[in-house]
């Protein structure tokens, strides 16, 4: 049985400095007897705006996202994430559906839901064919404020090595349309299919950074530099960084341990460039391979310690970042939290172990739809999940 102690966020906001953040999170909308998915996103947005809670469309209609509003402390992010995911779990009931936390389809819709009718979305359908229909995932996107554009593109630099880590904590879609893929996060699988997605190359400045976007955009592989999917990227229209390498979270708290960890490393870099240190540079092939290794394993098995490229325990490499992290979660006020939440996923499993654990017993796909309906709603795993 799984058991999972209280967790305080401070409220303090802390030293002056502390850069803001905010969180945006996708689900599905389906049918909890069976799991396939409703078509229904417009009117569960309608509804939601009834109740108070301003949802977005996404690609297909059977997707919605929330956006917490800008937050000091990561107490305000989880009274927001919870508000909004419960209004919009209300709104989807209400229209005959149920909200699913989960980074992939479940069930087996295909040819997939219709595309949401949007122009944009439509170009993005028009453009790239079967990736469009097919790209039917709900990731957590993190943004952290920076003073500008240039050092946001240091910033990514120097979280770059540790977005695999990140991959691997975060991992929650290991069941696609009926079947265990023997990977922790398919979602991300899906999302490499993109031109550009995935982690990042190494920027020399801001300039090289725009260089590579003109090129995307110019050369027609990206419609403009909203698709510029990579996992770590300065926002295209806020004054941030944004860390989209997360499934969506199967609980509240999870995604507010997220985004602590993606604050924590941010603060750690804007340090580490104040203080002159270089980001290191680390090979895009041995990323990818770490990357690979994240989403097949997710935290329980092995990552890749990219200073040795040799497979390490995962668990290790979360410990790791945890300690890279300790003095910015320390000014912040959130390193108990979150070395509590830490500990338990290293202990009961995430988001991607606790899926494939119902899943095992009996196949039955339901009981996992159940699963990720309840868990969108509540706060933290419920203790009867083993």
């Amino acid at each position: 049985m799984a058991s999972f102690s209280p967790v305080l966020w401070s409220a303090d906001p802390g030293a002056p400095g502390v850069p803001t953040v905010g969180v945006e999170e996708e689900f599905l909308l389906a049918d909890l007897s069976t799991g396939h998915l409703l078509p229904i996103s417009a009117h569960v947005v309608e509804v939601a705006g009834d109740l108070g809670g301003a949802l977005e469309l996404e690609l297909t209609r059977a997707q919605v996202e929330i956006n917490t509003p800008v937050c000091r402390t990561m107490a305000e992010v989880r009274e927001q994430l919870t508000f909004l995911r419960s209004t919009a779990a209300e709104a989807a009931s209400r229209c005959g559906g149920n909200l699913l936390a989960v980074g992939t389809a479940l069930a087996d819709d295909a040819p997939g839901p219709p595309i949401t009718d949007d122009p944009r979305y439509h170009r993005i359908n028009n453009a790239y064919g079967q990736l469009a229909p097919e790209n039917v995932v709900c990731g957590c996107h993190v943004h952290v404020a920076v003073p500008d554009r240039e050092t946001a593109v240091q910033v990514c630099n120097h979280v770059r090595p540790w977005l695999p880590v990140l991959l691997a904590l975060t991992a929650n879609s290991p069941i696609h349309h009926g079947v265990d893929t023997d990977y922790a996060s398919w979602r991300s699988v899906i999302v490499g299919r993109w031109p550009c997605a995935g982690a990042p190359p190494y920027f020399e400045s801001l300039a090289h950074y725009e260089s590579a976007v003109d090129m995307a955009v110019g050369s027609g592989s990206v419609l403009d530099e909203k698709m510029v999917y990579w996992d770590i990227r300065p926002s295209s229209h806020l004054p941030t960084v944004e860390v989209r390498v997360s499934d969506v979270q199967s609980t509240v708290d999870e995604a507010v341990l997220f985004a602590a960890l993606v604050r924590g490393l941010v603060m750690v870099s804007l340090q580490s460039i104040q203080d002159g240190v270089e980001a290191p540079r680390v090979s895009d092939d041995a990323l990818r391979m770490a990357y690979w290794r994240a989403a097949r394993d997710g935290l329980d098995g092995m990552g890749v310690d990219l200073e040795t490229t040799r497979p390490v325990p995962a668990v290790d490499l979360l410990r790791r970042l945890l300690r890279h992290v300790e003095p910015a979660l320390t000014t912040t006020g959130e390193l108990r939290a979150v070395q509590t939440l830490v500990d338990e996923l290293i202990a009961n499993g995430n988001g991607a172990s606790r899926q494939r654990r119902v899943f095992r017993r009996d196949h039955a796909l339901t009981d996992v739809v159940a699963l990720v309906a309840q868990h969108a709603e509540h706060d933290r795993s419920p203790d009867n999940v083993s």
